[in-house]
């Protein structure tokens, strides 16, 4: 595997569906011999499928942490349409807004 123990900034601008994915190649830079504070960054853009896939991550994450601390399973199989569709949707007045 490729090490990145000089590296002190992770950039993540083409996130990935699977947090496990993002995790290790973020963790590249923390491998034995590494001295340095790292960085991450993830570039993302208010509006758009990035921020959908930032938010579809971290509920990703939450789930994960939930059936790992026991009782999670109910999360697995009782996600609604509604909130599968809101995961997903965009949000065109945001894209559109000004900063």
């Amino acid at each position: 595997g490729l090490n990145l123990t000089a590296a002190s900034h992770v950039v993540h601008f083409d996130r990935w569906w699977n947090p496990a994915v993002e995790d290790q190649a973020t963790d590249r830079a923390y491998r034995i011999g590494q001295h340095k504070n790292v960085l991450v960054h993830k570039l993302v853009c208010r509006g758009t499928v990035e921020e959908r896939i930032d938010r579809l991550i971290e509920d990703k994450q939450a789930m994960v942490r939930g059936v790992l601390a026991g009782g999670g399973e109910a999360l697995l199989t009782e996600m609604s349409d509604e909130a599968l569709m809101a995961m997903v949707a965009l949000d065109l007045r945001r894209a559109t807004a000004e900063a």
